[in-house]
């Protein structure tokens, strides 16, 4: 990734009419199916969660993500490295 993609903090969500979403200034995907896409982007960890979800494009160099289906939830959250049981118990 250059340097003027991580230096650019600025990110925008696009959802239209809850059928589908743009993201800029991805990162990375860490794991997708069909109800939950969780991307790590330059303000945190994104998931994003609904039904028949379908990453439709993702593009390196910009950061640029496309999702279609049925979104009903987007979050953030800190990218803490700790998951799974042990992460949860030191929450």
């Amino acid at each position: 990734m250059n340097e003027a993609f991580e230096a650019n903090k600025n990110q925008n969500i696009i959802i239209e009419n809850r059928a589908k979403l743009s993201v800029s200034a991805v990162r990375e995907i860490l794991s997708f199916d069909e109800q939950t896409v969780i991307a790590d982007t330059a303000l945190g960890r994104l998931t994003v969660k609904g039904e028949a979800l379908k990453v439709t494009g993702f593009t390196n160099e910009t950061g640029d993500l496309y999702i279609e289906g049925k979104i009903c939830a987007v979050g953030y959250s800190s990218s803490n490295k700790q998951s799974g049981v042990i992460g949860r118990l030191f929450k």
